[in-house]
């Protein structure tokens, strides 16, 4: 049996202007990206939460963290940067909430692999526990259908009201 050696090459100058430039494009765009610190999460887990995220609009990025950071200097956010150690990958997305509830949603399956270390939301960098208030934020349409019910709790209340009051003159 032979041996094979397997040499991380390193990435030219070019190309890490393309992964700095495509992450900046994205980001520019983004109204919240999240830190995500994985570790172990196997090939088949990580693909399977890609496609999942892609399905949410929710795209996914590892990447250097030196090559984050220049993108993120990019959209300039206010604010102290959150510690990144380890290996560290940015979901990010155009709907304020869902990024972070996503990985949120994942990182319980997957305790030991995936956890939240923090974000940007509203140009502003959010520590971890700001990150995993805004992934406990329900879903936009899930806070519309909570909205109509306090609408129409008190309605529903004169309803009967109304109705018991009707049914005593009847009387």
């Amino acid at each position: 049996m032979g041996h094979f050696f397997i040499f991380a090459m390193a990435l030219t100058k070019e190309k890490k202007v393309a992964i700095v430039d495509k992450l900046g494009a994205a980001l520019k765009d983004a109204q919240s990206v999240v830190f995500v610190h994985f570790k172990g999460l196997s090939v088949a887990n990580t693909n399977a939460m890609r496609k999942e995220l892609r399905k949410r609009g929710v795209g996914y990025t590892v990447a250097k963290k030196t090559l984050m950071r220049r993108a993120i200097a990019e959209i300039k956010p206010e604010g102290t940067e959150p510690e990144l150690q380890g290996e560290v990958a940015i979901a990010y997305g155009v709907d304020p909430v869902v990024p972070a509830s996503s990985i949120a949603e994942f990182a319980k399956e997957h305790a030991d692999n995936l956890a939240i270390v923090g974000g940007i939301f509203e140009g502003r960098y959010m520590s971890q526990s700001e990150m995993r208030t805004i992934a406990s934020i329900p879903p936009m349409q899930t806070l519309r259908g909570m909205f109509v019910n306090v609408i129409n709790s008190p309605i529903a209340g004169l309803v009967v009201a109304l109705n018991a009051v009707a049914e005593k003159r009847s009387a």
